[in-house]
Formats: C-alpha cells, structure tokens, sequence
C-alpha cells in the first residue's frame, strides 16, 4: 500500500519565479542539457550560438558584413556592425522574456530566433554577461550577473554601429567547463557556409565562404566523388549531392543558417525526393536506399518563423514554408499557409535535378552503376542475414542475448511517457556477468541489455558478406531494427559497455570498427556512446567515492584523508549491481563516439584496425595507461 504524506497545500504553496530564476531552474526547456562542453550539444554551445544568431541574423537582413568572435575557455565575446538595438531597449531586449525585435517578419523577414528567449537565456545562465549597442554616436551599456542588473547606462561613443556581447557562463550551473574550439570552428564554418559573403572572424582567423553549400561538402568530403557535386540553388533553397564509395548516407541540412543536426521535415523530404527523382529518370523502379547507399550532401532552405522541436533548434518540425494568423472581415481567425516543405522541396528537386542529368550526360553511367551495385549488394545481403537470423531463431539465441526494454525511440508514448522514448538506451555488454549485472538494475521502462558472446568479428578486414554471416553483429542489428532503415533505429543512445581491460577495449573497438564502416550514420547522428565506469573505489567507514580515473582516485583520498579502503575494478562483473545502479541512473557518465566532418572514416579503420602493428603500438605506449599504473594504488 502506498504511503500517504501529510502535505500543507495553500496560499503560500505558490510561487511566482522571477524570469532568471524560472530559466535557471528549468534550464532544460530553454538550452536542451547542461553539460561540461565536452559533447557538441552541451548548453554553451547553445548559449553561444543564440548569441551569434543574432548578429547573422542582423547581416541576414542587409546589415553589417563581419561579425568579431572571441572565445577562451571560459568566456565570450560577440561584436556584429549591424543597426545595433535600439538604444532605449538594451535592458528589455537582454533580460524581460518574450522581448524582442523579431515577431515582426518585417524587420526580420527568415530569422532563426522568433520566440524572443535566446539572449535572455544568456544572460540567466552567466556569471557575467554585459551588453553594449552603439548607434550614432552614442551607446546604452548594461551588465548583469545571473540575470540581476549590476549596472547600466548611457554615453557618447565614436564606434562603430552594432552590438557586443561579452559571456561568462555560471559554473554553478556547467559544473567543470571548457569550450573545445573544435565544436566551435565547426559552428563558426557552417554559419560563414550558409551566408556566402559573410565574414566570421574567430580569434583573429576569418571564415568567408564563396561557394556556399558547395563549398561546404567539398571540403568536408573524407573520400573521393564518385562524379563532381551537383550544386544546385533557388530561392530560399540551396542543394549539394553526389554519390561515394562509403556506407551509409552524409547528408547534411540546415534552415536559414542553423544547422538541424537532427534533421526534420526538410531533410525527410530532400531524401524522399533524391529517390524519386533518380528512379524516374532511369524509369526504373530503384528502392530509395539503393538510390541514397552512399550518397553525400547538404540542403539549405529559408523559410519564414520556422518551428524546431526544442529550444535547441537542431529539428525542423514545420510543415509549410511559412504560416501566419488572418483576421477575417467578421472578426474571426483563419490560418494562411504557404506551400508545404515537401512539396516545396520535391517539385524543386524534380526539375532541377533531372535538368542537371539532361544537361550532363557524362555523370549519368556513373550514378546507375552506383545503384545497380548497392542494390546487388543489398539483396544479396539481404538473403544472407534473413538465413541467419533463421537459424538463430531456432536454437532461440536471440532472446537469450536480448533483455529488451518497455518504449522505443519513434514509438507512440502513452500520455506522461513521452520522454521514454527519447531516453531509450541499448547496452551492448560482454559476457554474462556483466549483462547479469546490468540487467538486475537497469530501468526496463527505457533501458536495453544486449549481451555478446566472445568478440566479433573484425569487420575492417572482411567485406560486408562475410560480416552478414556473423552471429553476433547479425543479432545486434536486428536488435537495433536497422536492417532496412537508419529510421527504424528502436533505440535512442546505442552504449558500448565493455570492460577497461585488453579484452574489453579491444571489443570496444571491434564494435565501432563495424559502426563506423557499415552504419556511420549511427554515428554521425549522435547515437552512439561509450558507458565510463568507475575505475576505483575509495571508502573509509562513512563513506564511498567512485572514481574514473588515477586523478580522481588520488583526490578522494586526499578528501577522505585517515585510512582509507581503494578497489580497482577490472571487469564490470566484479560491481555488484547495488554499486552499479549509481552508474547507469541519473549520474550515468557517456563519452560521446564523434567523427569529425574532416576525417577519413578509412584512415581511422586502418589505424586501429589494420595491418601497422608497429604504429599503433607506438600510438598506445605513448597515449595509454598501462594496468601497472592503475593497479599501482600505494599511497
């Protein structure tokens, strides 16, 4: 029977948050997840991004051809030389929510920023946030620290119009910090990409693309096309195709400026209409993935007051191309839409594209022979698992290997679950210990157990058939319902969970040697993480510190101070499942597995994978810790 607690529910039960308050408290509504900055979607790459959006938003409209960008560690600092806000608002604009220049459509016509939040969220979130606008000769300061105004004014000023801002963000609330310049180059890259004639000035280096979205996927491109890109633009659109060697599909998508990482209604369409464009133009009925195995490229569309699915902006949940409220002569409401994204997208990529084939013939071989050879692949591979996935179903291994969870990612979640889904996680584990451990303290509503037997096969060294023959990597696939399409992936976070040792690191890489080659889209999309377990426990009588590393062991110590208890866990057998439920809960700790756009997926698979022993050898003596070294617990 449940417990029933005595609750005082009254007058004074309610409360009312000031505007900083309510965005430190519900950080998530405003930013997505906090975090320390070591993944990309980590807070302050958002809290940094709201702030440039503005500036290229400026520049969007005709103002102001170079923004000056500042970033350490730990602090920012944006100057843009557009029209600068309104000298008399400078306060309203950066700390009154719901405040702001762009519900107009007017003065910002394909902003991506509408909901009036952004800066404010800046603010709430710094320790030090100062904002300075010249206009004409003269300029309004105001500097506040989480959000309280500590000073503000107004002075002659013989700059430049524009605005700048200057950010420190609160460590109270990004516990340990850091900006990595490598997620902040990319953003800076792909904002001077999407507004050709822009210059970004990063710490002193400029970013100014001429080519736009071409230039974009040529730079980023690790393989060799197949044939030149197709570039090809519009208004309001912009595409970029062409076909590798390399599984998987690259394609990478972006509304007025801000990259959707996660995609949305644009890129379903662009891909729906890739497919349908090629598969009339060879009147052949190509299944969309033969189209699109292989394929690489980026779309671009303006739109107006775009819908995004969270505050993050990295998916594109509107519908039509632009939607406004109507008011009509007998004083109702109407909606007035434009056309739809997908139609929009689809007649533009009908005509072009098969005017582009018409126009150069000499690509045309080259694109069926592509589709012809995916789709021999595919249906010969295609045989090869459904047999095996036959045969495992007789000897019943599959549901021995697989502890599956309660929601899915993509399904319908019952009302008050509808984060399960998005929090849905696969452990992929070696062993039975370790899966025994996991599975007795997992959360069944959202968290998978997926146990291997011995270590799979290396797939950098045997080609695809051979792969499809494997048990093991068979198995897991089936369980992630990617056999057809990336779409169907039933899990949101797919977690590496193998031991710290030799055996387990090298199962580890053998695991993201197969993503990486077959399915690196998985990758790419942020799916795919590696679970860090506690390498120490440190205790004395009254308490207990986990510790992931030889520096945090030596900080417990120091902290517990008296005589104290250490433990080197080798395998995640050897944590009792009262231990471990701290480890895969609210307290989980994920390294995200990134590529980064640059990088050869080729080059990686050959070091870790290949056949120069020597190399890599040199590589992990110089790189790694030794198990002496963790075992060496003398203090």
């Amino acid at each position: 029977m449940a417990e029933i607690v005595n609750t005082t529910y009254n007058d004074d039960s309610i409360q009312t948050l000031e505007w900083n308050e309510h965005i430190r408290r519900r950080a998530g509504m405003y930013i997505g997840r906090l975090g320390n900055g070591e993944r990309q979607g980590d807070g302050i790459y958002v809290l940094l991004k709201e702030t440039i959006d503005n500036s290229v938003d400026e520049f969007s409209m005709g103002f102001g051809k170079r923004i000056d960008i500042t970033v350490d560690e730990h602090s920012v600092t944006v100057r843009d030389y557009g029209r600068g806000i309104p000298l008399g608002k400078v306060i309203d604009a950066t700390s009154k929510l719901n405040t702001g220049g762009k519900f107009d459509t007017a003065n910002f016509q394909k902003s991506v920023g509408m909901n009036g939040v952004g800066t404010k969220a800046v603010n709430a979130m710094s320790v030090d946030f100062y904002v300075e606008s010249f206009r004409d000769g003269q300029s309004s300061f105001a500097h506040f620290s989480r959000g309280e105004l500590l000073d503000s004014g107004l002075r002659e000023s013989n700059q430049k119009n524009g605005t700048l801002i200057r950010f420190t963000p609160d460590p109270l609330m990004f516990e340990g910090y850091c900006f990595h310049m490598e997620f902040v180059e990319t953003m800076i890259k792909n904002y001077a990409y999407l507004k050709k004639g822009l210059t970004l000035v990063l710490n002193g280096n400029p970013y100014k693309s001429e080519n736009g979205l071409l230039d974009l996927v040529a730079e980023n491109m690790s393989e060799t096309p197949l044939y030149p890109l197709i570039h090809i633009e519009g208004e309001d659109i912009e595409i970029v195709l062409t076909h590798g060697n390399a599984y998987g599909e690259n394609i990478a998508s972006f509304v007025n400026g801000q990259n959707t990482r996660d995609g949305g209604t644009h890129l379903a369409a662009y891909r729906e209409a890739i497919a349908k464009t090629f598969k009339e133009f060879f009147k052949k009925d190509y299944k969309p993935e033969d189209v699109r195995q292989g394929i690489v490229g980026a779309i671009s569309i303006q739109i107006q007051e775009p819908i995004f699915e969270g505050q993050t902006k990295t998916k594109l949940g509107s519908t039509y191309m632009w939607e406004k409220q109507i008011k009509n002569p007998d004083g109702t409401t109407a909606t007035d839409r434009g056309q739809t994204i997908r139609s929009f997208i689809n007649d533009f990529v009908a005509k072009n594209l098969d005017n582009y084939l018409h126009m150069h013939l000499d690509i045309v071989p080259v694109i069926e022979e592509k589709i012809k050879a995916s789709q021999a692949e595919r249906e010969e591979i295609s045989g090869i698992q459904k047999k095996t996935r036959e045969r495992n179903k007789r000897a019943n291994v599959y549901n021995k290997k697989l502890r599956d969870c309660r929601y899915h990612r993509g399904e319908k979640m019952p009302k008050g679950m509808e984060d399960q889904g998005e929090r849905s996680s696969i452990f992929i584990t070696e062993g039975d210990s370790a899966s025994g451990t996991i599975t007795k303290v997992r959360n069944a509503l959202n968290q998978a157990v997926f146990s291997l037997r011995g270590k799979p096969i290396n797939s950098f060294k045997y080609g695809r058939k051979k792969v499809a023959e494997n048990e093991e990597l068979n198995l897991l696939i089936s369980a992630l319902g990617v056999e057809d399409d990336l779409d169907n992936l039933r899990y949101n976070n797919i977690i590496v969970a193998t031991d710290a040792d030799d055996d387990g690191m090298h199962i580890r890489l053998l695991l993201l040697t197969f993503f990486m080659k077959y399915y690196p889209d998985l990758i790419r999309r942020g799916h795919v993480y590696i679970l860090q377990t506690p390498l120490f426990r440190v205790r004395n009588k009254k308490d207990t510190l986990y510790c992931y590393s030889i520096e945090e062991r030596d900080r417990a110590v120091e902290k517990l101070s008296g005589k104290v208890e250490i433990t080197r866990f080798k395998g995640l057998g050897e944590i009792s499942p009262g231990e471990f439920v701290e480890f895969i809960g609210d307290k989980i700790r994920l390294d995200q597995v990134r590529l980064a756009e640059e990088e050869s997926l080729q080059d990686i698979m050959e070091f870790y994978m290949g056949d120069n022993t020597s190399e890599r050898q040199l590589f992990i003596m110089q790189n790694l810790r030794s198990e002496k070294e963790l075992e060496d617990v003398n203090i």
